[in-house]
């Protein structure tokens, strides 16, 4: 839809074209054609792809043919251009029965059609007015969705090809979800199974709406020129005098289209005002109007038209721009969504950002700020109305700095409301509102940027911020509530009113776009992906276990005898550890960020783990192996008999080596999980090898008190012993060390030693599952 950039005085229409009736508002023209990207599409073979176009002119319409074949015919005669109104009968193609557009004016929506879940569709973008009219037939299904075949098509990637069915029984009409993966909503709650509909009920599903209005289905899309009311959000930690409050009474509107920048010293408040006006950490009291519709009522709901850009990088920068967020793609649409969709969706981000020319280079290669515009580019994709982005431009030098800023006012301006956080003031001119937060989390200043230094009576943004440090019994927020500025701004520009709090509906955990398995084989491939990508760690992988390996068979002098045997099981234990450990000890941690956002949009917590523990225990098994080939190879084991305790001597090593490694990398991803910087991460890889040695029992008894109990967490004893085991070690190398009961010669005792490892693995496994919730959005863990 193109906007006119003149203002017009040109009465709303309605054209009735297809049996679906749209409403022509007059700041906007309309094209009509067969292409599925007009505005009112005919799919008749004698219309043509671009046939003619309604636009306002003044206080009336014209319609202009586009050079059609087969012309375009108001009265009965051929025109190229024509002014029409209320009455008008425009016809496509054939001036006798070509398709036709009746034009007539457009009444106000009636009351029983009014949105119920909107507190004042008037002030609304979305809501003042329905995009389209559609009369429902009685006693019918109408199924809605994305496939052509649906009575009704809702042309959005967000959507299922089979999404739902709106059913007429005897006493109303009953939804239906037909397991759409980004769900179907009433009122903003998700529908599981069926749910009645009444008039007035908002329907959702995608980036539309639609109400019920007697025999009528009125649709209202979300065009992504949506407003936002702030009043009295109120966020407060700890209970009683001990409590402290972050957030303090923030009221402030902002328009459709419009980019506001949110500035303050630091321990202002901003970070928790983006988590509230987000959803991921709702205000305690208050109230945040998405276009009218309260936030945290309709959350399920409106989660997913809020694009959230972190301060770190939510990409993995192994990966080239393309891939990335084709990958990005396959997590957030539905898994009925066709490749050449995903792709063609991809292409437009890349376009729209200007990646073009860096689309098949890898991230880490990009300067700053063009990796922010990936970052930004993987938010679009599913094309969000808010967009929100917290300091995008940290770390950046001046030019970088100004490029983002310009960035986001060509977002805003293509039809996105942009919300930044931000702690650079050089390009606040390109903003059309600047809040400015005081300590306390209240508001110092709301309005235009250029007139925020004036009001605070300072020349440069320095001296402000020397101020709110300095002056912290300053009233700010009251200077400013009593100033005309609040006047003008907030209150002069709020157009929702004050809204009740409504009864905050139960937290529901966001709908997947892809089922589980889907989301498991998409991640395991981009996981794997990255990883092939990092030549330091494709180096390392390989180096590890060859080194490890000549390592142990230099020990060895060719034979497993004497000292020498446990010596060797020693290092084999050892090089495992490192191996499986150093694999997983960093992964967790450095993609935090990125787990974080993708949990808030629908990313399976077990999914995500199973992913990680699939891919990097295939690589740490394959490692193990190698070490263990490399380090027996053409070494005579001396096992009882030539034979270990079920199985060859050399294959039961390798398989104790094996799951030792894999319960390693376990171990090194719940170390991952609990650390809270990358850095410390390598440290405590060193401390865990050390135990390993310390606690395996091949240096000295561990059958002491207190010693023997944190052995059992120990994943080295339990695979040294079942080594032990099938060497039957005690026989080789006599003495009280190897006199162990774990290293015995027998089926239960070698079994109970691989089993251990086993449990400890899952054990491992659940612990990281756990902690992983610590680092979700606060709506994911209630």
């Amino acid at each position: 839809m193109a906007e006119r950039p003149d203002a017009s005085s040109a009465p709303e229409l309605l054209v009735e074209s297809g049996g679906v009736t749209q409403v022509l508002e007059p700041h906007h023209e309309y094209h009509v054609g067969r292409d599925p990207d007009s505005e009112v599409v005919l799919d008749d073979a004698r219309v043509s792809w671009h046939h003619a176009v309604l636009r306002p002119a003044g206080d009336h319409w014209l319609v202009e043919d586009e050079g059609s074949t087969n012309g375009t015919y108001t009265n009965g005669r051929r025109v190229r251009r024509s002014g029409v109104g209320p009455g008008s009968v425009i016809r496509f193609g054939n001036p006798a029965d070509g398709p036709c557009a009746v034009l007539s004016d457009a009444p106000r929506p009636p009351a029983a059609g009014r949105p119920a879940a909107v507190s004042h569709p008037a002030a609304t973008r979305t809501f003042r007015r329905p995009s389209s009219v559609r009369p429902l037939p009685p006693a019918r299904t109408v199924r809605i969705g994305r496939a052509p075949g649906n009575d009704l098509v809702v042309d959005d990637l967000a959507v299922s090809r089979r999404h739902a069915e709106l059913r007429s029984g005897p006493d109303g009409y009953v939804l239906a979800d037909l397991g759409s993966h980004n769900g179907t909503f009433l009122n903003g709650r998700p529908v599981e199974g069926t749910a009645p509909v009444r008039s007035g009920d908002v329907i959702g599903i995608g980036h539309s709406a639609f109400v019920l209005a007697g025999d009528r289905l009125e649709e209202f899309v979300d065009t992504g020129e949506v407003s936002l009311d702030v009043q009295d959000l109120t966020v407060r930690i700890g209970k009683g005098a001990q409590g402290r409050t972050l957030l303090g009474g923030v009221s402030f509107p902002v328009g459709e289209k419009s980019l506001l920048a949110v500035i303050g010293p630091s321990g202002a408040g901003k970070s928790t005002l983006l988590n509230a006006l987000t959803g991921l950490r709702p205000a305690d009291g208050g109230t945040v109007l998405y276009d009218g519709r309260d936030l945290y009522r309709d959350y399920a709901e409106l989660r997913h038209r809020i694009g959230l850009v972190p301060q770190d990088d939510i990409l993995h920068t192994q990966l080239t721009v393309r891939r990335a967020l084709g990958y990005a793609a396959e997590l957030r649409f539905p898994e009925d969504t066709a490749r050449a969709e995903r792709d063609a969706r991809v292409e437009e981000v890349i376009r729209e950002l200007g990646l073009v020319e860096r689309a098949g280079l890898p991230i880490h290669k990009l300067s700053g700020g063009q990796r922010k515009r990936v970052s930004v580019a993987l938010e679009l994709l599913t094309k969000p109305s808010l967009l929100f982005l917290d300091e995008p431009t940290s770390g950046l030098d001046p030019g970088m700095d100004r490029s983002v800023m310009h960035m986001l006012r060509g977002l805003a301006d293509g039809g996105r409301t942009v919300i930044v956080v931000t702690h650079s003031v050089l390009s606040l001119d390109v903003c059309d509102r600047l809040l400015v937060m005081a300590p306390g989390g209240t508001i110092a200043y709301y309005g235009p940027p250029e007139e925020a230094l004036e009001f605070f009576g300072f020349r440069q943004w320095p001296e402000a911020f020397e101020a709110f440090e300095n002056d912290r019994g300053r009233d700010w927020a009251g200077e400013f509530r009593a100033s005309p500025l609040y006047t003008r701004y907030v209150t002069g520009e709020t157009r929702q009113p004050p809204a009740p709090r409504a009864p905050r509906a139960p937290e529901e955990p966001a709908r997947r776009a892809q089922s589980w398995r889907g989301q498991l084989w998409t991640l395991m491939r981009r996981y794997a992906a990255a990883l092939s990508s990092d030549r330091t760690f494709l180096i390392i992988m390989v180096a590890l276990p060859f080194v490890m390996g000549a390592m142990a068979h230099g020990i060895s002098g060719g034979k497993m005898t004497g000292g020498g045997a446990a010596t060797v099981l020693l290092v084999l234990c050892v090089g495992a550890v490192l191996t499986g450990a150093a694999n997983a000890v960093r992964e967790l941690v450095k993609e935090r960020v990125i787990y974080q956002r993708e949990r808030a949009v629908g990313l399976s917590r077990s999914a995500y783990l199973m992913s990680k523990v699939l891919v990097l225990g295939t690589v740490t098994v394959v490692q193990a192996v190698v070490l263990t080939l490399v380090a027996l190879f053409g070494v005579r084991l001396d096992a009882p008999g030539g034979s270990g305790v079920l199985l060859p001597p050399l294959l039961e090593i390798t398989l104790a080596v094996a799951l030792l490694a894999f319960t390693a990398m376990t171990l090194g991803l719940l170390v991952s999980a609990v650390v809270r910087k990358e850095e410390v991460t390598m440290p405590l890889l060193v401390l865990l090898a050390i135990l390993q040695v310390v606690f395996c029992g091949g240096l000295t008894s561990v059958r002491k008190p207190v010693m023997e109990q944190v052995a059992w967490l120990v994943p080295s004893r339990w695979a040294f012993a079942a080594m032990g085991s099938t060497l039957d070690l005690h026989r080789l190398q006599p003495g009280p060390i190897a006199a162990d009961p774990l290293f015995r010669h027998t089926p239960g005792v070698w079994l109970l030693d691989m089993g251990m490892l086993v449990v400890l693995s899952a054990l491992f496994c659940f612990l990281v599952y756990r902690l992983l919730r610590r680092h979700e959005p606060e709506t994911m863990r209630r």
